[in-house]
């Protein structure tokens, strides 16, 4: 029989049952379990730790799914998912097919009670729950749990703006640890740094509420008091920013201390407005490496938990998309003092931190705020200056608005480097680059492209920053093909496709790292029924090559699009448009993911496998479509 306590925990009720005494030794097998399983799976090693003491001190004091938690972005729920029956084999399969997602997910559990992948949701989504539960009348308690870099993403700071006239009970946790993914930029953490290492002013407030409470009438006396600060603001010193906005400071408080987090989360509970409880807590605490490699151990690829050391790439393999991109990036700002690199907080993720030490004065870093990242480096190309705004295609999600009111309608020539186009596996819905061919596609002035390899990527950026216009350029996550990169890029004509191999029966317009699954299954066709199958690289999905595209259409039974991207609007709709405008009746088979949400997986094969969209699915479905064509597709097959 085990004699570990998390192995008797199978929900909240099992953690409110533990001795005071035997909650440190749980704290200990926690971060040893979560150690244990991101070192074989990767994931979100820092945020968890850190939070292990603030998430049991929750569980102790709140009822979920009853009480419900809102967790920012939500890779801190690690600890959550343990405490709520979620531990074991399912826990141990995290990130991977039919295991635990990485992030909290509404689906997997009832105590998820929101689902979220990005920063800066919680404070908007908990404060809507609070004010739904006013209306109904109930009486369950909402907390929502923040990152400080919540606090630099703008719709925090509007639910904010909004809590005291929404709600009467809120209760929020600001976890500060000081780190987002890279260090936390701007006032706002400047400003959390300077209100978590001055107690004077909370030392202060503890006491004249303690003397007013004492006092008959008190609680009357203490209001008024609370009234009277707000309104007088800075009559000792700074006040908070938070009781600017009407919330009930606490803190700063311990957030390795369960007494201490107990003691104030019980009087969260009980408070009668809304409150904030400001927590400081170690990111990664528990595994040295990770305190010592906050950015690294943000989002850990798997590990030694030994020496904290990434499992080594095979001798041989590519560098990634990212690091490609990174490195050209830099030298074209050596070359050129107006191209400039600017990232939402994800200097490493997405290949900026070369441009970052090489070239500081040309690197800006605005913190978790894409819509900010847009409209900053809009104002900068309006001075002539060529930036480059380095965000996964997910996240540019977010600042869509300013891509096409700001950027595209003032026609400015701004770059946009998408990472992450396509899967992310491990990570999930949340994360996948599915949908940015089909948001961009309709906006005008935009140049969208795609490079089969690192060569090309390097030529589409060269290319984009040349251009008086907005361009983007998506690109997946991992390792690229390979192939050598040319000493001096090539400028390419927009719009031009390439074509890599001539066939008369079916032609394959294939985007990006789609090309050379492509030419594989051009070669199974061609050798398993004799067909004359073609490739083409697409390159551009706008502006798209249509002359060659209705060259090509003329007399060809069938023209198939093969991308990563989801088909509804995507690609495959850009071709089927244009044909259709040129008045060619062609067939055409799209191939590409279908309308869902993809869950996480494995890894992409896995993913691809399970939705139909593996070599053998794709090869299967061309051959059904061309030999549905009828007397004449099979007349060509002969």
């Amino acid at each position: 029989m085990s004699t570990r306590l998390l192995d008797r925990v199978s929900g909240p009720s099992d953690v409110k049952s533990l001795a005071p005494a035997e909650l440190p030794q749980l704290a200990q097998e926690i971060r040893d379990e979560i150690i244990a399983v991101t070192s074989k799976n990767g994931g979100h090693v820092g945020p968890n730790l850190g939070v292990v003491e603030l998430t049991i001190a929750l569980h102790r004091v709140f009822q979920t799914p009853d009480d419900q938690f809102v967790f920012d972005v939500a890779h801190q729920g690690y600890v959550h998912k343990l405490l709520t029956g979620r531990g074991g084999k399912f826990f141990r399969g995290l990130r991977k097919s039919e295991g635990a997602s990485g992030f909290l997910y509404r689906r997997e559990s009832p105590h998820d009670a929101f689902g979220a992948g990005h920063a800066g949701t919680a404070l908007s989504a908990a404060l809507g729950m609070a004010t739904a539960r006013d209306l109904r009348g109930s009486s369950e308690h909402v907390v929502a749990i923040c990152g400080d870099a919540a606090f630099t993403c703008g719709v925090t700071m509007e639910a904010l703006n909004n809590v005291v006239t929404s709600t009467k009970r809120l209760i929020v946790i600001l976890n500060d640890n000081e780190w987002s993914i890279a260090k936390n930029v701007g006032a706002i953490a400047k400003y959390l740094n300077r209100l978590s290492t001055s107690p004077t002013y909370n030392k202060l407030h503890h006491d004249v509420e303690k003397f007013f409470l004492g006092l008959p009438h008190g609680h009357e006396m203490n209001q008024l008091y609370t009234k009277w600060k707000r309104e007088t603001k800075d009559f000792f010193m700074d006040s908070s920013l938070f009781e600017k906005f009407g919330l009930r400071y606490v803190g700063p408080v311990d957030g390795h201390n369960l007494e201490e987090l107990t003691k104030n989360l019980e009087f969260a509970r009980n408070c009668e407005s809304p409150v904030i409880v400001h927590v400081l807590t170690k990111k990664g605490k528990g595994l040295e490496a990770a305190i010592a490699h906050p950015e690294k151990f943000h989002g850990a690829s798997p590990y030694d938990p030994a020496t904290g050391e990434n499992q080594k790439s095979a001798p041989g393999t590519p560098p990634n998309y990212q690091d490609v991109f990174g490195s050209a990036l830099t030298k074209f700002a050596q070359q050129n003092p107006k191209v400039l690199g600017i990232t939402g907080a994800m200097p490493s993720g997405t290949g900026l931190t070369q441009l970052s030490k090489e070239v500081p004065g040309q690197f800006f870093d605005v913190g978790i705020a894409e819509e900010h990242a847009v409209l900053f480096a809009a104002g900068l190309a309006t001075k002539g200056f060529r930036p480059v705004c380095a965000i996964y295609s997910t996240f540019l999600q977010r600042a869509y608005d300013m891509v096409v009111h700001d950027v595209c309608l003032q026609n400015l020539p701004v770059t946009f480097c998408m990472d992450r186009a396509g899967l992310s596996p491990n990570d999930g819905p949340t994360h996948h680059g599915l949908f940015d061919l089909s948001y961009l596609r309709c906006v005008p002035n935009a140049v969208v492209m795609q490079p089969r390899d690192e060569d090309e990527l390097t030529d589409m950026l060269h290319t984009a920053l040349q251009l008086p216009s907005p361009a983007f350029i998506r690109y997946p996550r991992g390792a690229g093909t390979g192939v050598k990169i040319k000493a001096q890029p090539a400028t390419l004509e927009i719009g031009q496709a390439e074509v890599v191999k001539e066939g008369s029966d079916i032609m394959i317009w294939a985007l990006g790292a789609m090309v050379q699954e492509a030419e594989k299954v051009a070669e199974r066709i061609a050798a398993e029924d004799g067909l004359s199958v073609g490739v083409v690289n697409a390159r551009f999905v706008k502006p798209l090559d249509r002359a060659l595209l209705l060259g090509q259409a003329t007399g060809l039974p069938l023209i198939v699009t093969l991308e990563d991207h989801v088909i509804a609007g995507g690609f495959g709709s850009a071709v089927m448009e244009a044909l259709q405008e040129g008045g060619c009746l062609t067939a055409v088979e799209r191939i590409g993911w279908p309308d869902k949400f993809v869950e996480h997986g494995s890894s992409v094969e896995s993913l691809r496998a399970a939705y139909d969209l593996s070599t053998e699915d794709i090869v299967r479905k061309i051959k059904a479509r061309f030999k549905s064509l009828g007397p004449a597709a099979l007349e060509a097959q002969t």
